[in-house]
């Protein structure tokens, strides 16, 4: 089934999907049809820090008619971050959506967590993903710490890159979440976040958002 990606929310995650299907599909033995469109994190960014839903929603579902136009059959936005608006954005997508939200909610209920830290922008982790995952008890940083998060997760996806000094507080406060908050794991709620923790050990156990959401494109690209 021909995928349909909206990525730039940053690149570095873009890529990281793009050689994460490849590898799924070879593994699968599977052929992949992939057709990309380019979404601006600047806008994105604006658009969540101001509540306009909707606004996102309409300049997605343009994206999502480009790749329909292009012979996509399901789509995926490459950003837990950006899916603020799906609900909104489901009611007006083109295309079927594999949502990461619900994608993370069954994989949580597969693992059967009962507590999760959370890493990734301030609305993700207030809102406990958009208020979609009833399957684990959430918790958050504390204190400065949320805020630091937010604003170096910020930095590190506009960038495309991390620096020694936000991998450091990223590992430290999921250290803190596991520590004193009682998780049994911290979910990358950030699709970025593979910048920072992959192939290092923070300590903990890990759970990447995005990892989760490539799992659930390739089961379905490949089901019919």
């Amino acid at each position: 089934m021909h995928i349909g990606l909206i990525g730039g929310i940053g690149p570095a995650a873009t890529d990281y999907y793009y050689r994460g299907l490849i590898r799924r599909h070879k593994g699968a033995g599977r052929t992949m049809e992939l057709t990309m469109a380019h979404a601006q994190i600047d806008a994105v960014v604006r658009n969540q820090s101001a509540g306009a839903n909707e606004e996102q929603a309409a300049l997605f579902a343009t994206l999502l008619g480009h790749l329909k136009a292009a012979g996509a059959e399901i789509a995926a936005v490459t950003s837990l971050g950006a899916h603020f608006c799906i609900k909104e954005l489901t009611e007006i997508s083109p295309l079927p959506l594999v949502n990461i939200v619900e994608a993370v909610d069954q994989a949580l209920e597969r693992r059967k967590l009962p507590r999760v830290g959370l890493l990734g922008t301030r609305l993700a982790m207030e809102s406990r993903i958009y208020g979609g995952v009833t399957s684990a008890e959430f918790v958050v940083p504390q204190g400065d710490d949320l805020e630091a998060v937010h604003e170096a997760y910020i930095e590190m996806a506009v960038a495309g890159r991390v620096t020694p000094a936000q991998r450091d507080l990223f590992f430290a406060v999921g250290d803190r979440m596991v520590q004193s908050q009682g998780a049994d794991a911290v979910l990358l709620a950030g699709t970025d976040l593979f910048l920072a923790f992959d192939d290092h050990n923070p300590g903990y156990s890990v759970l990447d958002s995005a990892d989760i959401h490539m799992d659930a494109v390739l089961a379905r690209s490949i089901a019919s």
